[in-house]
């Protein structure tokens, strides 16, 4: 092939890529290509969407209130545990030895009360005697008030020892009570959610408040539920008993139902939020084949009225225009006009995530300009168009 049937071929390939462009630029088509289709009846379900966390409502964490380490170790992150269930123990023997200390320590003094009070009988006796001796100027002033005085200090130092028995019995009753906290038990029926201690540690008495003194975290799994927050400009629409539909991120295409039961009075600045927000629980009533784990995040849909059929539009569908002077918002949808683009003014009402209600009165033949995006963002009031019909699913 020589060069002028390449140059020509080039030529007349060239021709026919650029007729498009020449033929708007010299005719003045420049029409722009634009989705329709008209107005039609919807189901829609207003609600308002919401992140969140699953959480246990019956959940506890166990801590040490004993320094000591763990000899024994009965149980596994994961094991089911019922309440009153030995789950671990502290090494004893420092709190045996402190428990035999104070037991000796109250025999001690009990002998001695004892003791005491024999010897304040004799004294008694000791002091009646001498009271009659002394009466019958047998003895002198001296040697009765000798007697007496011996029988009054007798009578303080027995009160003194009741005094160290009672303080014996306590610091007895003391290290009873820290010699059983070196058994932990479980408070409650669930599984364990966390292991944080092993065998040869030391668990850390939870009232000196060092952190790390957990020892593990026990929760009931029937008792998980959602945790959302909520914006302060959507929680007035929000009431106990409204439906839920709850995603969790592990698992996207399993939708649980669920039911809100409880709103927070309160609200509240959330950390990467700005605003407030109102924290709202919602109990999941079917999970389906989600297997819930504590901690998952996950997006709520509160359904706030019910299902309503209504002539409805695409969101995307709808221009969104704020007047500033008459402050307030103003939505507009364009419609095909035989070609050409019309800027139309409307009234909306209840949405979900892709319809809106149209409230204001429109041909139900007309077409309207439903996409692509792109084009509709950038059309302008008498701008001509290509449509192309689409079927709304």
């Amino acid at each position: 092939m020589n060069a002028k049937k390449v140059i020509l071929i080039l030529l007349i390939v060239g021709t026919v890529i650029a007729l498009p462009f020449i033929n708007r630029q010299v005719f003045g088509t420049n029409a722009k290509e634009v989705n329709v289709s008209t107005l039609s009846q919807r189901i829609i379900s207003p609600s308002i969407l919401a992140s969140g966390f699953l959480t246990h409502e019956e959940e506890v964490m166990l801590s040490s209130e004993v320094i000591g380490k763990v000899s024994e170790l009965y149980v596994e992150e994961g094991d089911e545990v019922r309440k009153g269930q030995l789950l671990l123990q502290v090494d004893d023997k420092n709190f045996i030895a402190g428990l035999e200390q104070s037991q000796a320590a109250e025999r001690i003094t009990s002998i001695d009360i004892e003791r005491q009070e024999i010897r304040i009988e004799n004294l008694i006796r000791q002091f009646v005697r001498s009271k009659s001796l002394h009466e019958q100027k047998m003895i002198g002033d001296d040697e009765f008030d000798t007697v007496s005085n011996q029988l009054d200090l007798a009578r303080i130092d027995l009160k003194s020892s009741q005094e160290r028995l009672t303080q014996a019995r306590a610091q007895l009753d003391q290290v009873t009570d820290n010699l059983s906290k070196t058994k932990i038990v479980s408070p409650i029926d669930g599984v364990i959610t966390s292991l944080d201690i092993k065998v040869g540690e030391t668990a850390i008495a939870s009232s000196t408040n060092i952190p790390g003194s957990s020892l593990m975290t026990i929760a009931n799994p029937a008792s998980i539920y959602t945790e959302v927050l909520v914006d302060e400009a959507d929680v007035a629409n929000i009431e106990i008993g409204q439906r839920a539909e709850i995603v969790a991120i592990a698992y996207p295409d399993q939708p649980m139902q669920g039911i809100v039961r409880y709103i927070a009075n309160t609200a509240k600045v959330a950390p990467g939020r700005q605003g407030l927000s109102f924290t709202v629980k919602i109990d999941i009533i079917d999970a389906g084949d989600v297997v819930l784990r504590p901690g998952m995040s996950c997006r709520a849909e509160i359904f706030t009225r019910q299902d309503q059929e209504v002539v409805a539009v695409p969101i995307q569908a709808i221009i969104f225009e704020e007047d500033r002077s008459a402050l307030r918002s103003e939505y507009f949808i364009f419609v095909n006009d035989n070609g050409i683009a019309r800027k139309t003014k409307i009234e909306v009402g209840i949405s979900d995530d892709e319809y809106q209600e149209l409230m204001s009165e429109i041909d139900e033949n007309i077409q309207i300009i439903v996409g692509p995006d792109q084009e509709l963002r950038h059309l302008l009031e008498g701008d001509r168009i290509d449509t192309t019909v689409v079927e709304l699913l």
